[in-house]
Parts: C-alpha cells; structure tokens; sequence
C-alpha cells in the first residue's frame, strides 16, 4: 500500500494561494507603470499649471522710482515681481536685451513705457502688460500727477520679437519635445534588439538623434515657428543624446523600472520645469529649482538665446546639455564593468571544482529525465521537477528542458508532458543550469542548486516570441 507524503491534503490549499499570489504580482507588475504615470500627471502637471502666476519676475526699472512701485506691486502681487534699479528707460530696455531682466518699465515724464520679450513667454507677456498697466493706471490717478483723473495708456515695446510662424510663443517648446519623446521611444525599441552589442546601440542612437535633429529644424523652418540659425540642429542633438544615452545608461541599474525613470525625469519634471509651455516664473517653486538642471528647459533657455537674444546666456545651458550627455556615457561605462565583474564572477564560481565521486553509476546513478507522473518505486527518487506554463499559467507541452554544468557540459535533455511537467534524477550534488525552450516561445535559464536528500523544483513561465514583420 503506498504511503502519502506528509502534507499532499494541503497542496492544494497552498496551490490555491499560490495561484493566488503569483496573479496579485502579475497585477502590481503589469499595472505599476500607469499608475506612476497618473500620479505623476496630476503632481507634475494639474499642479504646475492649473493657476499659473508669477513669482519673482524680474522687471528692469529706473532707480528713481524703484522703491514706490516695488511696494504697490508687493502689495497687489505679493511676491510676484522684482525690481531691478537702472539708470534710464534706455537701461530697462538693455536688460532685457542682455537677458538681466524679463521686462523693463519706465513711467517718464509722457506715457509710461514697459519693455517685454514675448520670446520668454506669451502668457508671461500677457501678465505684465496687465499688472503695469494698472500701474500706470493707479499713477495718473495719483494727487501729484499731472494725468490725475484722466486715462493714461501703457506703450508696449516687443524688444525680442518671435518668428512669424509662432503666434503664441509655444511653437519652440514643440520643436524640442518633438527630439525628446522619441528619443526616450528608441531606447525602448532598442533593448528588444538582443543581437546588438552596447557599441551598436549606442552608434544607432547617435545617428538616429543626428537625423531626428535634421528633420525637426527643417520642418520647423518650412513652418516659420523658428529663425534661420543652422547652430541650432546641433542643441537638437545634444538633446536627443542627453535622453536616449542616459536612458541607456540607466538600464542595468533600474532594469524593468526603466519606463518610470526615464518617464519621470524627461517628460513629468522635465516638461513642466522647461518654461516652453507656461513660463518658469509661472510655475511653483519645486519645478523652478529644476529648470537650471533638467535638459528640457536648458536647451529651451539656449535656443532662445541663440534665436532672439543675440547668442546671450548660451553657453551655460549648452555645458549642461553636454554634461547629461557625459552622465549618459557614464553610466555606460559603469553598465560596463558591472557585466564584467559579474562575468569575472560566473566564471570563478563555474571554475570551483565539483565533489570528487568515486563512482558516479553507484552514487548518483546516470542523469536521466524520467515521466514526471510515473516517478514511482520502480524509478530512482526525482532530483529536480518542475513545470513550465505560458504567462496565462497555460501548460506547454513538449517544451525542451536541457540541464548541464556550470561549466556548459549537457548532463540531460527532457521534455515536458500534456501537463507542462518534467523530472530529472542521477544528477550529482552542484549547481546546474537548467534551459527550458521551445521553437515559439522566448527560452528561459535559471540556475538550480542540487542537494542530496532535498529535491529541487523550478517552474517556467515562457513568453510568446515576438513575431518578425
């Protein structure tokens, strides 16, 4: 009469519960990603621009009238506006030209004059020319004015026009996301190419960020949204490889959290803290410490330097896109030396010698694959079982499981059966390698520890092989 291994009534129970784990995992596995993203929309961007205002925006104004107006706006516009003293009206209008102020005003003894740069914002342009005209406003109808209790008009000088093509001052911010989402997708596309090396990646999406950069310029020229300024193609493409190659880099670090990281760092933070869709002045003050660091906002800040500015204020934010592109390649020559020493590893611990044996057929017997329903007392006790299923928990039949040596010498080959089963017995107190494949499916590996008295079992979960078009 046989005898029932102690604990089979529960095996069920605990297959249940298995089952049951295994399928909460595949839920937070599969649904992790959108919820980082949906939590990251409402913080990174419901937040930022829901009710943008201004905080700290720099107005280049004559040193005889800083400090009253510096107190009517604090008072209007609590924090809002800074106050930079200069000498004239002509003075306001260079610091802005120079990039030291964002605006400049000037009440003189006419119509008061504010100088703006719609190239750093439509909507910032828009602020200003609300707030001071309320200032002026509030002026004229001052007991000492010579306008009290008429209407005095705010002149509005553009001292950095926008090309013609850009009617709302946003069509840059475009142009520079159009070279940054797809060059975070080419990193996706390409860690499926498992038959090119880390050189050849890394060569495809330089060439690839080269061509990306061609067409955006081009296209945003025939459209009008930009100047005619070649030097531009080559911030476009510092972008594309401040992205893609970081992306890169950071794989054998974060592995499958990839698509978070990236996300979160080139499109959630990257994007609100650019100042490309609503000006940084206008945004909380957790995405304005970002805007000097992130790439987006630095080649923003370049290109309208370039553009409109008289080449002013580039080069800082060129040595930060170059500094991303540095981290990039960084990082790919730590990912470097990481799968070297683990490989300098693997092979130290496959060169460890196995337990000498003085006759393998007595001891361990041959290693053989037995039925993995019939493992009975006729047959030797099984060593290793296991199952191998699709990612449905589908068993696959006739799926080759081959088992050798850390040192790559096959020891046996199986098959498993109508239940996606296996067995294997004979097989010597190490560490094998165990391969499950099938001509449809991804192949698995996993390394097995084999112990005398304590039978080993490894389950796979082989996925469907991408069909090629």
């Amino acid at each position: 009469m046989a005898r029932s291994e102690p604990g089979t009534a529960s095996e069920p129970a605990a297959s249940g519960e298995g089952s049951a784990r295994e399928k909460a995992l595949t839920l937070v596995r599969t649904l992790w990603f959108p919820a980082f993203m949906f939590t990251g929309f409402l913080v990174c961007y419901l937040l930022p621009f829901h009710n943008p205002v201004p905080h700290h925006v720099k107005v280049a104004v004559p040193a005889a009238t800083a400090a009253p107006l510096q107190s009517a706006l604090d008072h209007s516009v609590p924090g809002g506006f800074d106050l930079v003293p200069v000498h004239d009206a002509h003075a306001a209008r260079a610091a802005v030209t120079d990039r030291d102020a964002v605006a400049g005003y000037a009440a003189g003894p006419g119509a008061p004059e504010l100088f703006t740069a719609k190239a750093d914002g439509y909507s910032l342009e828009s602020v200003l020319q609300k707030t001071f005209t309320a200032v002026a406003q509030q002026s004229a109808n001052g007991a000492d004015s010579p306008h009290a209790g008429g209407q005095l008009a705010l002149k509005v000088t553009e001292v950095a026009p926008i090309a013609a093509g850009d009617g709302m001052g946003t069509g840059l911010f475009y142009v520079v996301l159009a070279c940054t989402i797809p060059a975070y997708v080419m990193v996706m596309m390409m860690l499926r190419a498992t038959n090119f090396g880390r050189r050849e990646k890394i060569l495809v999406l330089a060439v690839a960020g080269a061509v990306l950069a061609l067409v955006a310029y081009g296209v945003a020229r025939w459209m009008n949204v930009i100047p005619n300024d070649p030097l531009a193609i080559l911030f476009l493409f510092l972008m594309t490889q401040a992205v893609s190659q970081t992306a890169l880099g950071l794989v054998p670090f974060v592995k499958q959290y990839l698509p978070g990281v990236a996300m979160g760092l080139f499109v959630l933070l990257s994007m609100p803290s650019s100042g490309g869709a609503i000006p940084v002045q206008m945004v909380p003050g957790f995405f304005r410490a970002l805007h000097p660091v992130m790439p987006m906002g630095n080649l923003i800040e370049a290109l309208r330097g370039l553009f409109y500015f008289g080449g002013r204020d580039v080069v800082p934010h060129v040595l930060v896109l170059l500094a991303w592109v540095a981290a990039g390649f960084v990082l790919h020559g730590l990912g470097a030396l990481r799968a070297r020493r683990a490989a300098a590893r693997e092979t130290a611990a496959s060169a460890v010698p196995e337990p000498p044996v003085e006759d393998p057929v007595l001891e361990t017997g041959q290693p053989e694959a037995l039925p993995p329903h019939r493992v009975a007392s006729l047959l030797p006790p099984a060593q290793l079982t296991g199952r191998v299923t699709d990612t449905d928990g589908a068993p696959l039949r006739d799926v080759v499981i081959t088992v050798t040596g850390t040192h790559g010498r096959e020891l046996l080959r199986a098959t498993t059966d109508d239940d996606g089963a296996y067995a294997a017995a004979g097989l010597a107190e190490q560490t094998v390698v165990v391969i499950a494949s099938a001509p449809s499916r991804l192949s698995a590996v996993a390394r097995v520890a084999i112990r005398d008295g304590h039978p080993a079992r490894h389950d796979f979960h082989l996925a469907g092989r991408p069909v090629t078009v």
